[in-house]
């Protein structure tokens, strides 16, 4: 049943293809795998991980990066399902091969693992591929689950999920996030998991250790209170643009979720205050901007620095995006409701670094609360920089574990 899925799963995607370019990226980008590793596989085994798109890889990328440290004989493969996560990252100087991961077909399974030559592999997350799974279990190659977290409505545990649940006797060893997870597996059977936390909180803090310095942010954030907003779609600028429209003291960077010209075009029309594109501003010019818009990719995670409060954008539609990249920098984080899935933004809610918020009156409210008070400001940003720097270290739990 399983398979059938997946087969059905791939004539949909190539239907759509005709019509969706993200689609169309995927299915030339399967098809080119195997191109990819007859010609640059050789015969050297690789290390293996497997992400299905870029939070997968944040996640993934600091046990690579440690092993490309510590171990810098060892060969690595990455491999992406989503095009999200391979367009963006199929440069990455960390690893030697990065390519598509075809459809768990048990023929593409069986294949790619001969191709690949893998002599463990890492999955990240949510990502159990049973077709894959099996021929690595079957060929005694060690299988590891990281930074996964597991919930009662999943497939696993219930009673038509049985039989996938074997997927996880399979695994070598899983290095869950939290308690709760690892005792849903003890329900199954499932006893070689470690809780560790996730890999992400170490991956945060290295990224604020190599945050590079802004000119033209720390310019454009002088003076008065900084929101920075990052990931942000249409209904979060419904919230933020209108207040700072109305709040003369505060000073707005705000990084798009969807850098088009045409998103860019619509937010520029509802500024009504001095604004200017980064890819046009140099530090005299963003000085007498009262928001940086910021038009490009890779700045976030090191203009979230500037922040005096932050707010992280999806939590109206698809999901709140990365919470740690902005928390770590110890301040306080704002974001919408829909993140009920993300433990961190749950637990640093409960430690008072992180609001939820569920209206522009709210955020206003409380926006204008922690500016009036310098106090509360303070403590909740330490709040958010006291539960990243608490929850790291997973990383180290990993390598403890598993001999390379």
């Amino acid at each position: 049943m399983y398979s059938l899925a997946i087969y059905i799963y791939m004539l949909c995607a190539g239907v759509v293809s005709l019509f969706n370019r993200k689609a169309r990226l995927l299915i030339r980008g399967h098809r080119d795998t195997w191109r990819i590793l007859r010609s640059q596989i050789g015969d050297r085994r690789y290390v293996w991980f497997h992400a299905a798109s870029l939070g997968e890889f944040e996640q993934g990328r600091p046990l690579m990066e440690r092993l490309r440290r510590e171990h810098p004989e060892k060969r690595i493969l990455l491999t992406f399902f989503s095009p999200s996560g391979y367009e963006v990252r199929k440069n990455y100087e960390g690893a030697d091969v990065v390519c598509y991961l075809p459809f768990d077909t048990p023929l593409n399974a069986r294949k790619f693992v001969r191709l690949a030559k893998p002599e463990m592999a890492f999955f990240i997350k949510y990502e159990f591929w049973r077709n894959y799974i099996d021929v690595l279990y079957h060929q005694e190659i060690p299988v590891y689950s990281v930074s996964s977290i597991f919930r009662e409505n999943q497939i696993f545990f219930r009673p038509y999920g049985y039989k996938y649940a074997r997927v996880l006797r399979r695994i070598t060893h899983l290095f869950v996030q939290n308690e709760a997870s690892r005792e849903l597996l003890k329900r199954l059977g499932v006893t070689q998991v470690s809780v560790v936390g996730d890999t992400r909180f170490d991956r945060v803090i290295d990224i604020r250790r190599q945050a590079r310095e802004l000119p033209v942010a720390e310019a454009a954030t002088r003076q008065g209170h900084v929101i920075v907003a990052g990931s942000t779609w249409p209904p979060d600028e419904d919230i933020l643009i209108p207040y700072f429209n109305s709040h003369p003291d505060c000073r707005l960077i705000l990084a798009p979720h969807v850098v088009s010209e045409d998103h860019l075009r619509e937010i520029e029309q509802k500024l009504q205050r001095p604004a200017l594109r980064y890819s046009q501003a140099t530090p005299e010019s963003a000085a007498k901007a009262d928001c940086l818009l910021i038009d490009g990719y890779g700045l976030l995670s090191s203009i979230y620095r500037y922040a005096t409060v932050a707010y992280v954008g999806g939590g109206f539609g698809v999901g709140i995006h990365n919470v740690p990249e902005a928390a770590v920098y110890g301040v306080p984080v704002f974001f919408g409701p829909n993140n009920r899935k993300f433990r961190e933004a749950r637990e640093l809610i409960e430690a008072g670094g992180c609001f939820e918020i569920h209206s522009a009156d709210d955020f206003n409210r409380q926006a204008d609360r922690l500016f009036a008070d310098a106090q509360a400001l303070t403590q909740a940003g330490q709040a958010a920089g006291r539960y990243i720097s608490n929850n790291a270290g997973a990383t180290d739990a990993v390598f403890s574990v598993v001999r390379f």
